[in-house]
C-alpha cells in the first residue's frame, strides 16, 4: 500500500483497496479486517477543501427522518399522483409537509391529525395554483372527518404563515357537478334522467350567480348551494318528466351526498324565483307556485339582472313616481274613462300596490331568536354584610336633620295645643 499502514488486528502491512458497493474500503489481505469504512458523503465545507468525511462525521448521520414522518411524506405524493396533480405540485405539498413537521406541535400531534397534515398540505398547494379542488374531496379520499380537517387547515395555514386564496365559486361548481353521474345512461340512471353535462353546467352556474347576487351564499358553506342549484337546473331542462323527482332521489342517482342544509337553500332559490316572476307579465296571470315556476327558469335567467332589480332594488322608488306623475296631470276630458278602466286592472281604490320585499341576507329577514336568560334567583336572608355606599344612603344630610327636627317640633306644639293640662 502506498504510504504505509498496519492492520491493527494482526500487524500485517498488506492493505489492499476493495470496491464494495461503489464504496471504496481498505482491506487487511491477510486477516480481512476493514481498516477504514469508506467515503459515502462529504459536508459542503470539506468538499471546499477536497477532504473525505466518512458516513459516521458526516451530515447525512444528524438528519435522521423518522419513521412517521416518512410514511407521511410517502402518503403526500401518492395522493398527488392519484389526484394526478402536476410534480410541481407534489414538490411543494411535501415541502409544506416538511415545515410544518418541525413544529414540535406537529410532531408530538395525534395520529389521526398527522393524516389529516397530509390531505392539508395537498389542499393548501392547489388552492394556491387555483387548482379546483374542494375540502370534501380529499375528505372522502383520506377517510378523515371534516371538522378535524378544518381545524388542522387552519391551524398550518396560521403556523406557516402561508397566503391560500379562496376557491373560485365557478371552478367550485364544474368541479362539483362533474362527480353528477347524469351526463351517460346507465343501468341506474333512467334515460329519461341523462342530460348533456355543458347545457347543465350552463344553467347551473347562472342559478349559482342568482344565489350570489340574492345574498344565498354570503357566510354560507357553498355546497348545500350548488346542490340545490344544479337539482333545479336539471329539472327546468325537462320539467315535465323530472318534477316529480325529489331531491333526495336526484341526489341518490347522482350518486351524490345530500347536504343537509340543501332543502332550506332550495327553497330559498324557489321565493327568489317566484318574486322574479312576479315582474313578467306574461307569468303574472298564471299563478305560479313553487313547483310550476321550474318551468319557466329559462325566461326568468334570460332576464335576469332586470327582474332582480324591479323585484328588490327599484322597485319603491318606480311606484312613488308613478303615482307623482297620476297626481300632477290635469282633469282632462276622458279623464273619467281612463280611471275606470285603470281601477278594474289595477289595486282597489284607497289600497297602495305592495311594495317589492328589501334584498337583505336571510339572517336578516330572519334573525334567531335569541335565548332570554332567566332572572337571578333572590337568596337574600337578611345576615348579609351591609356597604359602606348602602349605610350612606340612610344618614340624613345636615339640611334633612333640620327638617326632621322642625318637624317634631311643629307635631310635639299641635298635640300640646289639642289636649291643654
Amino acid at each position: 500500500m502506498p504510504g504505509g499502514g498496519h492492520c491493527p488486528d494482526c500487524g500485517s502491512t498488506e492493505l489492499v483497496e476493495d470496491s464494495h458497493y461503489s464504496q471504496s474500503q481498505l482491506v487487511c489481505s491477510d486477516c480481512g479486517c476493514v481498516v477504514t469504512e469508506g467515503v459515502l458523503t462529504t459536508t459542503f465545507s470539506d468538499e471546499g477543501n477536497l477532504r473525505e468525511v466518512t458516513y459516521s462525521r458526516s451530515t447525512g448521520e444528524n438528519e435522521q427522518v423518522s419513521r412517521s414522518q416518512q410514511r407521511g411524506l410517502r402518503r403526500v405524493r401518492d395522493l398527488c399522483r392519484v389526484l394526478q396533480l402536476p410534480s410541481t405540485f407534489e414538490d411543494t405539498a411535501v415541502a409544506y409537509y416538511q415545515q410544518a413537521y418541525r413544529h414540535s406541535g406537529i410532531r408530538a400531534a395525534r395520529l389521526q391529525k398527522k393524516e389529516v397534515l397530509v390531505g392539508c398540505c395537498v389542499l393548501i398547494t392547489c388552492r394556491q395554483h387555483n387548482w379546483p379542488l374542494t375540502m370534501g374531496t380529499i375528505c372522502t379520499l383520506l377517510y378523515a372527518d371534516l371538522d378535524v380537517f378544518s381545524g388542522t387547515y387552519m391551524q398550518i395555514v396560521k403556523l406557516l404563515g402561508l397566503d391560500v386564496p379562496s376557491l373560485c365559486l365557478a371552478d367550485l361548481v364544474k368541479t362539483y357537478c362533474s362527480s353528477f353521474r347524469l351526463f351517460q345512461a346507465s343501468p341506474s340512471v333512467p334515460a329519461k334522467y341523462v342530460e348533456d353535462k355543458e347545457k347543465m353546467l350552463s344553467r347551473t352556474l347562472q342559478l349559482v350567480e342568482l344565489a350570489d347576487e340574492t345574498w344565498l351564499v354570503t357566510g354560507r358553506h357553498p355546497l348545500p348551494v350548488i346542490t340545490a342549484a344544479t337539482f333545479l337546473a336539471w329539472q327546468s331542462l325537462q320539467p315535465s318528466e323530472r318534477l316529480t323527482c325529489s331531491l333526495a332521489r336526484f341526489c341518490k342517482l347522482a350518486n351524490v351526498d345530500l347536504p343537509c342544509p340543501a332543502s332550506s337553500r332550495l327553497q330559498e332559490l324557489l321565493a327568489v324565483l317566484l318574486r322574479m316572476a312576479e315582474q313578467l307579465a306574461w307569468l303574472q296571470v298564471l299563478r305560479l307556485d313553487k313547483r310550476s315556476v321550474v318551468k319557466h327558469i329559462g325566461d326568468l335567467l334570460q332576464h335576469r339582472h332586470t327582474l332582480v332589480r324591479k323585484a328588490f332594488r327599484d322597485g319603491p322608488a318606480e311606484s312613488d313616481a308613478g303615482e307623482e306623475e297620476q297626481q300632477g296631470r290635469g282633469q282632462g276630458p276622458g279623464q273619467g274613462k281612463e280611471e275606470v278602466a285603470s281601477s278594474s286592472l289595477g289595486p282597489p281604490e284607497g289600497k297602495r300596490p305592495a311594495s317589492p320585499a328589501l334584498l337583505l341576507p336571510p339572517c336578516m329577514l330572519k334573525p334567531p331568536k335569541r335565548v332570554c336568560p332567566p332572572p337571578p334567583i333572590s337568596t337574600a336572608t337578611g345576615d348579609e354584610d351591609i356597604s359602606d355606599s348602602e349605610i350612606e344612603q340612610y344618614l340624613r344630610t345636615p339640611q334633612e336633620v333640620r327638617d326632621f327636627q322642625k318637624a317634631q317640633a311643629a307635631r310635639q306644639a299641635a298635640t300640646g295645643g289639642s289636649n291643654p293640662p
